[in-house]
């Protein structure tokens, strides 16, 4: 038996996230991670370092966007929150459709989580930590 952890899990793991359980179909990946960050709500990094996982496996052809569903647990049986990536996010991003911060902002608004969270550029560097307004859409842009 190889002790060689490949493909998404092993990029995930390479980037910092400790992956307790994953299962990869099709149409979904489903993820269970052990958080480096076990406060109150989700760490906003640690989920810009695993969609960034997700991204760089789009854009080297490893993986076709599917929708991904993630499960952030403290510890073994305490889960601190869950969020999600629905696939045509993935194709509105690599296409240019949406940029970094709606990218981040639609993933963001996912979570699971008694207090809402700030929006913030989950891609941007850990540097910066700064929260990202949005504008106001007007009402012809939100009729489209």
């Amino acid at each position: 038996m190889s002790d060689v952890i490949s493909g998404l899990e092993g990029d995930l793991r390479s980037n910092g996230i400790n992956v307790e359980a994953i299962e990869i179909t099709d149409t979904l990946v489903s993820v269970v991670y052990l958080t480096a960050f076990p406060g109150k709500s989700v760490n906003h990094q640690e989920m810009g370092r695993a969609l960034q996982t997700f991204i760089d496996a789009i854009e080297i052809d490893e993986w076709d966007p599917a929708r991904v569903e993630a499960t952030v647990l403290r510890h073994a049986d305490d889960v601190q929150g869950t969020w999600y990536v629905n696939a045509e996010w993935f194709n509105q991003y690599q296409n240019y459709n949406i940029d970094g911060t709606e990218f981040s902002t639609c993933v963001i608004n996912t979570l699971d989580a008694t207090e809402p969270e700030p929006a913030v550029d989950l891609l941007a560097s850990d540097d910066s930590q700064t929260t990202t307004d949005t504008p106001a859409k007007s009402n012809d842009e939100e009729s489209k």
